[in-house]
């Protein structure tokens, strides 16, 4: 068997202590002159991609997270990092497009034989298996064998509503067990703080299949995953 482990990273040692549980507060206000004040979207619906984006900035830059059990409130500066990195954890509006792209009903559950021509015209059509096994799992591979920690992206919704989006999770991956074609992927969830024994478990051995993931924790079950794109950031709020 293969274990692979981000060196000085454990969810109970290196991850945030508090649960990705937020007031209701706007994410974002941008003040239009006098006219109105334009608020984007609500913490009280999680901050779970500016907690695992925080939690790979501290475990970057060597710095242990506070002791805290609760989270901080609007107005404090760790509050304000969070939703900083909440933002940049879409990516400019990429991951919200690749979760939309994942969820859609449209993706047959087994990879068909004409996909990889139409992937030649630039039409994905690919099973949400074939992403997971062949393009995305390769990715996470490659962070967590130098030893980064990986950012992903969890597709909970399959649905073609825009609105769904928000059923979707963020988290990141700090290590794996590989025995045979038999992956479990080890993950620091937000909504599990102190918590090492989150697991993303899937069998690789055939992309071209249909497979389920199997979280070990009882949330909504995982139908697809992917690498999101992770920039570090200097954690001055955590200094």
């Amino acid at each position: 068997m293969t274990s692979v482990r981000v060196p000085g990273f454990t969810p109970r040692t290196a991850g945030l202590h508090f649960a990705n549980a937020f007031p209701h507060t706007a994410i974002k206000e941008f003040r239009l002159g006098r006219i109105a004040t334009l608020t984007i979207g609500d913490a009280a619906n999680g901050l779970c991609g500016g907690m695992s984006f925080t939690v790979a900035d501290l475990h970057r830059a060597g710095i242990g997270p506070p002791p805290d059990t609760s989270p901080p409130a609007a107005g404090d500066p760790r509050y304000a990092a969070i939703v900083a990195r909440q933002i940049d954890s879409f990516a400019d509006g990429l991951v919200p497009l690749r979760f939309y792209s994942l969820m859609r009903p449209s993706r047959p559950d087994r990879e068909p034989a004409w996909a990889p021509w139409l992937g030649r015209l630039g039409i994905d059509r690919h099973s949400r298996t074939y992403v997971m096994v062949h393009e995305e799992w390769p990715k996470v591979r490659a962070d967590l064998d130098a030893g980064r920690l990986a950012l992903v992206g969890l597709v909970r919704a399959v649905d073609r509503d825009p609105l769904a989006l928000g059923r979707n999770h963020q988290v990141a991956a700090y290590g794996y067990d590989l025995e045979g074609t038999a992956l479990s992927i080890r993950i620091y969830d937000p909504n599990w703080p102190d918590t090492d024994d989150v697991t993303l478990s899937l069998d690789i051995g055939d992309p071209k299949g249909a497979v389920g993931p199997v979280y070990s924790r009882p949330d909504p079950a995982v139908v697809c995953f992917f690498r999101a794109p992770y920039t570090p950031v200097d954690p001055v709020a955590w200094r």
